[in-house]
């Protein structure tokens, strides 16, 4: 476990004792970081793929603890 980040986590580790908790995210428009896909080619496809700056995503946060699992959107 790492340090606390949002204030709703820190809220749920005040009342709650957390064992484990961790978030992934989720790009909406099917968005792929291109650092975990690489195209491999002998010849150079000179392929540009426009993406917005910031595009939307939805992150979800669980933690597990001796009652279940919590769950949160963000």
């Amino acid at each position: 476990m790492g340090t606390s980040g949002s204030q709703s986590e820190q809220e749920f580790q005040s009342v709650i004792p957390i064992v484990d908790r961790d978030e992934a995210h989720f790009w909406l428009n099917g968005y792929v970081n291109k650092q975990n896909c690489r195209i491999w080619s002998e010849a150079n496809p000179q392929v540009y793929v426009e993406t917005p700056l910031h595009p939307e995503k939805l992150t979800v946060w669980c933690a597990l603890w001796a009652g279940g699992i919590l769950l949160q959107k963000r």
